[in-house]
């Protein structure tokens, strides 16, 4: 009977950790797409779509974090994000810029953020059970950048400063 329950258990989490793998996908992938009117519109767009296509790998086969290639790729593109964190980072310390949404590095250093944490959380999670706190993280991460989207969505006078292709995306 218990063995049961833990089986039934170990389903619900590992349904969980694909369903949000998919909600990530589509967040990346809508990340991506926005980034049409941006001057440097190539660089996040590759920069989102890798990480919307790797969640969506998960999403369907959640073994394959311990490929060699979705590894190596994931690698290198937390590698790479990691360095332009960096940067944005300085320049948003050296422009003592506090309020991160409002300015357009914030935003992109933001979305770096989430693509690292997102890809590091994911890495080895198809190495055995899931588990409940990857799962529980993975939701609540999963949750905020839709609820902060619908939230500048709804709030139109939260994006009134920003550029114009900023605005004109979704």
């Amino acid at each position: 009977m218990n063995g049961d329950c833990r089986g039934i258990t170990n389903t619900f989490i590992l349904v969980l950790w694909q369903v949000c793998n998919v909600c990530m996908s589509v967040f990346f992938a809508l990340a991506a797409y926005v980034q049409i009117n941006d001057p440097d519109a190539g660089l996040w767009m590759v920069g989102y779509a890798v990480p919307a296509t790797l969640c969506m790998t998960i999403g369907l086969k959640p073994q394959v974090t311990e490929w060699l290639a979705w590894r190596k790729i994931a690698d290198l593109h937390v590698m790479v994000s990691t360095s332009v964190l960096g940067m944005l980072g300085w320049t948003l310390y050296r422009e003592r810029i506090t309020n991160l949404f409002q300015q357009e590095e914030g935003r992109e250093f933001s979305g770096l953020v989430l693509t690292v944490i997102w890809l590091l959380l994911c890495r080895h999670s198809g190495r055995g059970p899931v588990g409940i706190l990857r799962v529980s993280t993975a939701t609540a991460i999963t949750a905020f950048p839709f609820v902060a989207w619908m939230y500048y969505y709804h709030n139109k006078e939260l994006t009134a400063n920003w550029p114009s292709h900023c605005q004109t995306a979704i």
